[in-house]
């Protein structure tokens, strides 16, 4: 998916390994998607999977939008099922994205 966003904006890339216990996971992930596209300052998200390991990216207009995300309930109640069910482990980073720039093919 490309999206195509106009700088500076914040990225949040998470990146995650996976437990085997894969139930109910990808249900989640897509509520919590639907979730955030619902937020003030929401740009879009990117994720790609392979072998129970997920990068997962969120763009954001804002820290104060990525901060009000972080405390929304559902997805503080996402995260600590995750982190009893889904993941093994799991990093978050927050970037600003100051320039971009693409190639595609036609």
């Amino acid at each position: 998916m490309n999206l195509t966003l106009s700088p500076p904006y914040y990225a949040v890339i998470f990146t995650n390994t996976r437990t085997e216990n894969d139930d109910g996971y990808a249900e989640m992930a897509e509520a919590m998607v639907a979730l955030a596209a619902k937020q003030d300052g929401y740009l879009g998200f990117q994720s790609v999977t392979e072998d129970h390991k997920t990068i997962s990216i969120s763009y954001w207009k804002d820290l104060s939008s990525i901060k009000n995300w972080k405390q929304v309930t559902d997805h503080m109640a996402a995260q600590r099922m995750g982190q009893e069910k889904w993941y093994q482990s799991y990093t978050t980073r927050i970037a600003k994205v100051e320039r971009e720039y693409s190639f595609e093919k036609e």
